[in-house]
């Protein structure tokens, strides 16, 4: 499945029920009464059946709130050793040192390692490509896709809140079905999303990775004042050229259908300006392109049976050996190459 619109955070009204309701599934099992737990939140618990619902993000976060205290497990009870009130502060505190994204997340990892047994997040890089992977056990055998979303949800937000700059993701994998709450998927995750995954992970340029964490521990305790509301939302909305720039060439069959001129022309500005504004960013039309096309080439090699000369051709390569070197600088290993180790893995 692949989700390219996307709807600003801002306009967003509320959280779907169905999301909710799944939520709570760790803490029913812990014996709480969510029953209860809703009303105190100010949220009529008939709501919850309804799969249109929207709950606002303020009660919401309210509801989350409460959770946390009566659990005294900012995990929700979907972990089998309890976050105890304060690990997800302590962390950030810890991580504030760090000198730049990439040793942020590893030791975020390894915080993760030192107080639960059951969820682990590695960063792993393959050229220029970067997957974070989430990992929970299930010791506690609970519907937990919405804990690992979650958790997703939430290094994607706060780590781009740390470099005060928006990770843009490449694509996101989940090894779970498409949920009931699917259509806020492009809330979650501005990218293309391919579930039924053999794991969860998210994919993103390896250049964030050395962006220097720019906050500071007094930002950080207002950062957490504000939290879990400052985390329901998107650190900033995806409204950036870049961002634009990406779903218009994401939505193409072929990257080429789209040149920069057309680019420019729908978004009712010239190239000049929109190449000023892309490098402002931090980016390039080709680095755009490129991560599309890198994409694209990923996607093809995996879930089809379409010869690599057909994929260099599509992904507007003029030769297949010019595709080759491309996509083995993009993530290491010749498209022959990563087509066989992902299949050989998947047999595993």
């Amino acid at each position: 499945m692949e989700t390219e619109t996307q709807i600003p955070s801002e306009v967003q009204p509320g959280i779907l029920a169905t999301a909710l309701k799944a939520q709570l599934a760790g803490a029913r099992a812990a014996g709480l009464d969510t029953q209860q737990l809703l009303l105190d939140s100010g949220i009529d618990p008939v709501r919850l059946d309804d799969a249109d619902c929207r709950i606002g993000r303020e009660k919401v976060a309210s509801l989350l709130r409460r959770e946390w205290d009566l659990l005294g497990d900012e995990s929700g009870g979907f972990l089998s050793r309890p976050w105890l009130p304060g690990t997800f502060a302590m962390m950030g505190h810890a991580l504030l040192s760090s000198p730049n994204l990439r040793r942020a997340l590893a030791r975020s990892g390894r915080f993760v390692a030192m107080v639960c047994d059951d969820l682990h997040i590695k960063l792993v890089e393959d050229g220029e490509e970067a997957r974070l992977l989430i990992h929970h056990s299930n010791r506690r055998q609970l519907p937990n896709q919405i804990f690992v979303e979650s958790i997703a949800v939430i290094w994607l937000r706060f780590f781009s809140w740390l470099i005060d700059r928006t990770i843009l993701l490449e694509r996101v994998h989940l090894a779970f079905p498409p949920p009931d709450y699917g259509e806020d998927y492009s809330d979650m995750f501005p990218c293309r999303h391919y579930f039924h995954q053999r794991e969860t992970c998210l994919v993103f340029s390896t250049r964030y990775l050395q962006m220097p964490l720019v906050r500071d521990e007094q930002q950080l305790g207002e950062f957490l004042a504000r939290a879990p509301e400052c985390l329901l939302t998107q650190y900033k909305s995806d409204n950036s050229y870049t961002g634009r720039v990406r779903r218009m060439l994401q939505q193409q069959d072929t990257v080429e259908n789209l040149s920069l001129d057309g680019v420019a022309a729908r978004m009712h500005t010239s190239p000049q300006t929109l190449r000023r504004r892309l490098k402002e960013e931090g980016n390039s039309w080709q680095d755009i392109k490129d991560s599309v096309r890198r994409d694209m080439a990923v996607y093809q090699l995996k879930q089809q049976e379409t010869a690599v000369a057909e994929i260099a051709e599509r992904l507007g390569f003029s030769e297949p050996s010019a595709f080759n070197r491309a996509f083995k600088k993009w993530t290491g290993l010749a498209p022959g190459a990563y087509r066989d180790k992902y299949r050989n893995n998947a047999g595993r």
